[in-house]
């Protein structure tokens, strides 16, 4: 019994030593954390946008600039929930990649496309609301269509042109559809990292976290600064603030690090908290749908509209104009420009 002890205990060592090993960690990330995620964010993010293109394009018409805005990040979400089948399969029959070069660039670029799109339609929205809440007497023609189409051209036209580069980065190499972050192209990556980085998060974080400073400032002046649209304009303030702290600061501090620590010590344990990140980035899909149902009381309607029981219906309306029309809250109180402005109304 005593001699086979030491051999016992080496073992149980040994098997909790390797459980703990970040490269097993990493490993099993791939395997079973990154389907999961996947799985789920392409579930709820079809149905939820499929959803909610059809509710501006059935039911939401005539459109306003803001509309246009909507219209186009739940497009680029599609577009990106779209692309998930492919790593659901990959990562989850182990990690080997059978579909070509071309569909591996088109599955990366998808997820890259969707990330920096969103920053900038959020980005679109927080400057639009930025104008109609602080200078209300320019709301008129803020709202015109043009203004909407020349914001969305823009996006995606500057889009293109930051991801395009990165489809001659990212490849196959044994049978693997390396990340962008993976790249055996180091130099390349690093600077191409910190481009993305400087002119596609933290310039449009620094513009999102002025205009919704400048708008909170706004709604606390005066009377009624608890009615329910004003109410709404915050938790809309708070919502796209959320997804810029919680969805895309993690996943662009962790890809730098991932890039400056490749062949070293901690190599594996940072790329098992970089591809972590990966999925939450892909999260904003979920707050944008929350984004639409909080943008007006119209989309909300038209939500309800589409229940299929009579009884859920009702009860659900009912709700929402109890609580869009409380005692508390006057009319006064919902005409003010910028109040009526913060909340966008579809």
């Amino acid at each position: 019994m005593s001699t086979h002890s030491p051999t016992m205990s080496s073992n149980i060592y040994n098997s909790n030593k390797s459980s703990l090993n970040p490269a097993v960690v990493e490993v099993a990330l791939k395997r079973y954390y990154l389907p999961t995620m996947y799985a789920v964010i392409f579930a709820v993010g079809l149905l939820g946008n499929i959803t909610a293109i059809g509710i501006y394009l059935a039911k939401l018409r005539p459109w306003k600039s803001n509309s246009i805005i909507m219209v186009n990040l739940a497009s680029a979400d599609l577009l990106y929930v779209l692309s998930l089948p492919f790593l659901v399969f990959y990562y989850g029959s182990g990690g080997k990649w059978t579909l070509g070069n071309f569909m591996c660039r088109l599955v990366r670029f998808g997820f890259y496309f969707n990330l920096y799109g969103s920053i900038l339609f959020l980005t679109c929205l927080s400057v639009f609301r930025y104008v109609a809440v602080v200078h209300p007497h320019r709301v008129a023609h803020l709202q015109e269509k043009t203004w909407g189409i020349v914001a969305c051209v823009a996006v995606w036209s500057i889009i293109a042109v930051e991801i395009t580069p990165m489809l001659a980065i990212i490849t196959v190499e044994n049978q693997t559809c390396l990340d962008f972050a993976s790249s055996n192209q180091v130099d390349v990556v690093w600077w191409y990292s910190w481009v993305l980085t400087v002119l596609g998060y933290l310039l449009p974080l620094v513009v999102v976290v002025v205009c919704y400073a400048s708008i909170m400032w706004e709604l606390a002046k005066g009377p009624f600064t608890k009615s329910p649209c004003k109410t709404r304009a915050r938790r809309l303030t708070v919502l796209i603030l959320v997804v810029f702290v919680v969805c895309f600061l993690p996943y662009h501090i962790l890809r730098a690090m991932r890039i400056h620590t490749r062949n070293s010590m901690s190599e594996h344990l940072v790329n098992a908290a970089y591809i972590v990140s990966r999925p939450v980035a892909g999260l904003n899909s979920f707050f944008n749908l929350m984004l639409y149902t909080l943008a007006g009381e119209n989309f909300q309607q038209a939500f309800i509209s589409l229940l299929p029981w009579k009884a859920w219906k009702a009860s659900a309306m009912t709700h929402l104009m109890d609580v869009n029309s409380r005692p508390s809250y006057t009319d006064s109180a919902r005409s003010t420009a910028a109040t009526d402005l913060a909340t966008n109304k579809q």
